[in-house]
């Protein structure tokens, strides 16, 4: 397999105080005995990919860098990450390609979303959610416990047309990434027949690579045939070979 693999552990359930707190505390039941994963980090598959890590730095809807993402790297699962380069190949013929802003999260991260979305004091960037109060993120859905992201087969993508000079420009998607609102849902209303048009776009080259949309967010993708379906990882995103 070609580009850069990584060795880590799985965890195979919420072993839920020793995520959220870092703690070593006892899990409520013992770890199953897992496989290692090899994850690839994306970038060395895809040339030309545009990378834009949003929770390993401060530009995300909590404000901070969020727990677990050390490095703004890509990481995927091997038929994920070989499938997102192949729509970036696809791509390429239309002078077009992809920005990605989210891949494999280590479950330590969804906590952090827990817990800020608990926190009445912890606000955050509100142009993520005008419509919405914050207390309502988390019964709304827009914030869950577990993410299919835990898995390294979810990515969440945009469309971008690339220059001659390297310089890539984001297409109209009709709302920003990690917008919390009906609009961000694919087949939203109101749109323009532009912004339709590249949501579709998109859909139709991540579904020629196996992977299928969240009509509730026109960003999110899952790999249609992932490996590790029922297994959650939780090893932090790194520069380093070995994430150990």
């Amino acid at each position: 397999m070609a580009g850069r693999m990584f060795r880590v552990g799985l965890l195979p359930g919420l072993l839920a105080c020793a995520i959220a707190a870092g703690l070593g505390c006892a899990p409520r039941h013992a770890p199953v005995p897992t496989p290692a994963a090899d994850l690839i980090a994306v970038r060395t598959l895809a040339p030309g990919m545009v990378f834009d890590m949003r929770y390993a730095g401060p530009d995300n809807f909590t404000g901070a860098a969020v727990p677990g993402y050390d490095a703004p790297e890509c990481w995927l699962s091997p038929p994920a990450a070989e499938a997102l380069a192949a729509v970036q190949r696809d791509l390429g013929a239309r002078e077009l390609g992809l920005v990605v802003w989210d891949c494999y999260r280590p479950q330590r991260a969804v906590s952090a979303f827990m817990r800020w979305a608990a926190d009445p004091d912890r606000t955050g960037r509100q142009r993520w959610y005008p419509n919405i109060a914050k207390s309502a993120l988390v019964p709304e859905g827009y914030i869950a416990e577990r993410s299919g992201h835990s898995r390294a087969s979810t990515v969440d993508v945009g469309l971008v047309r690339r220059a001659a000079d390297g310089h890539s420009d984001l297409l109209d998607m009709g709302t920003a990434f990690d917008f919390f609102d009906p609009r961000a849902h694919t087949a939203a209303q109101g749109l323009s027949s532009e912004q339709r048009a590249n949501r579709a776009l998109l859909v139709e080259s991540m579904r020629a690579r196996g992977f299928v949309n969240f009509d509730k967010e026109w960003w999110h993708y899952t790999l249609r045939d992932e490996p590790w379906p029922e297994t959650y990882l939780d090893v932090p995103v790194r520069a380093a070979l070995s994430p150990d």
